[in-house]
């Protein structure tokens, strides 16, 4: 058998790189159900972490963030679930090593953090792709295979509300802005890639603006932010997402003959629910919990085992970033930003549907979800 059939058939080794809430109940368990992949090692600060998760894991290695070069020597590829202003360096540092990385959004803080990751995924040959999970999701797809068939006429605008109640000290709320920390980030950027695949296009133009109440939480990174985006052909998006309000997640895209809803709409955690209206006449659809992150993971597997280009790329990273720095700076100077022309040619569609079976929910060490609550 030749290397590179050797190569093709054999499971991606990875290391999660952070330990936090996301990779404890959802990261770390998905790789049971990802066949193509094999978790081997963990990354973490906390040696409590190290110490019972490499057990719970069966994990021969579990490394501090100073061993990180270390790692990178005995695996094919990192899942970084790091806090969103380490993601360029540890990304870069894995590519330079000649390591897959599997980057989870916001890709990082600045335009030019994103082009750095691009560039240095090429240079060293090795793929770069950012953790949208819902694109091989089968609500999510749908909905954008529903918006491109025509059913609800033309498209005209779309409006969305992702939000939770994020608990005090949490670091959502303790990083400031300026290191990737407040809702837009951690919450806007599904609205705006929703907003972009479903429209299927790049916005040219962003208006936003900011609010907070007067809890002290909110002090460092802000409550919540509210976003309009023009689109080409005379289409508007609008979203407003928040760290301070009762849990929601849903969009509506409406046409000139129809409408669709998600409700709930960004979750992993529960299944995704269609609310479809064409000419008056509405169905309901809905679309089972899967375990979301085991499908992302075997389809970066396979991209890097049949050496093709992913999707979703650094450049749908970028797309996104570009766009969370123009709602930020219009929300600070109260005037809309411009948006310079950006093309983006490949986008999700159903032929990328991975169906893993759900999991349960795991027990977790050291750590506590957003909302403050044990894990």
């Amino acid at each position: 058998m030749s290397d590179k059939a050797k190569s093709s058939r054999r499971k991606i080794r990875y290391a999660v790189v952070g330990t936090g809430h996301i990779a404890q109940v959802a990261i770390l368990p998905a790789f049971t159900t990802a066949k193509n992949s094999e978790l081997v090692a963990i990354v973490s600060s906390d040696s409590q972490k190290r110490e019972e998760l490499s057990k719970k894991y069966g994990l021969q290695r579990a490394y501090s963030y100073d061993e990180y070069d270390q790692a990178l020597s005995e695996i094919d590829a990192v899942y970084l679930t790091l806090p969103n202003h380490l993601h360029s360096e540890y990304g870069i540092r894995a590519a330079k090593a000649g390591v897959h990385v599997l980057c989870e959004k916001p890709m990082a803080l600045t335009e030019e953090e994103c082009e750095s990751m691009i560039q240095a995924a090429e240079q060293s040959k090795i793929k770069l792709m950012i953790a949208y999970r819902l694109h091989f999701e089968r609500g999510n797809l749908e909905a954008i295979d529903i918006a491109k068939s025509g059913k609800l006429g033309n498209t005209r605008f779309f409006s969305s509300d992702f939000a939770q109640q994020v608990a005090d000290g949490n670091i959502r709320l303790t990083e400031p802005v300026e290191k990737g920390g407040g809702p837009v980030y951690d919450l806007g950027v599904y609205c705006i890639n929703a907003a972009r695949y479903l429209f299927q296009d790049e916005p040219s133009e962003i208006l936003s603006s900011s609010a907070s109440s007067d809890d002290s939480k909110f002090k460092q990174a802000g409550e919540m932010v509210s976003v309009v985006m023009r689109f080409p052909g005379e289409r508007l998006a609008s979203f407003t997402c928040s760290f301070g309000a009762a849990d929601m997640s849903r969009y509506t895209l409406v046409g000139t003959k129809g409408t669709l809803t998600a409700d709930p709409a960004y979750e992993y955690a529960s299944g995704i629910k269609h609310r479809v209206t064409i000419d008056g006449q509405t169905t309901n659809k809905n679309f089972p919990k899967r375990d979301q992150f085991a499908a992302e993971i075997t389809y970066f597997s396979n991209c890097v085992r049949k050496n093709q280009e992913p999707e979703p790329s650094g450049l749908e990273g970028l797309a996104d970033v570009r766009i969370v720095r123009a709602i930020y700076e219009s929300a600070n100077s109260g005037k809309s930003v411009k948006l310079p022309e950006f093309t983006k040619r490949k986008r999700p569609s159903l032929g990328q549907e991975i169906h893993k079976q759900a999991h349960g929910k795991p027990e977790t060490v050291n750590v506590e979800s957003p909302s403050g609550e044990a894990a």
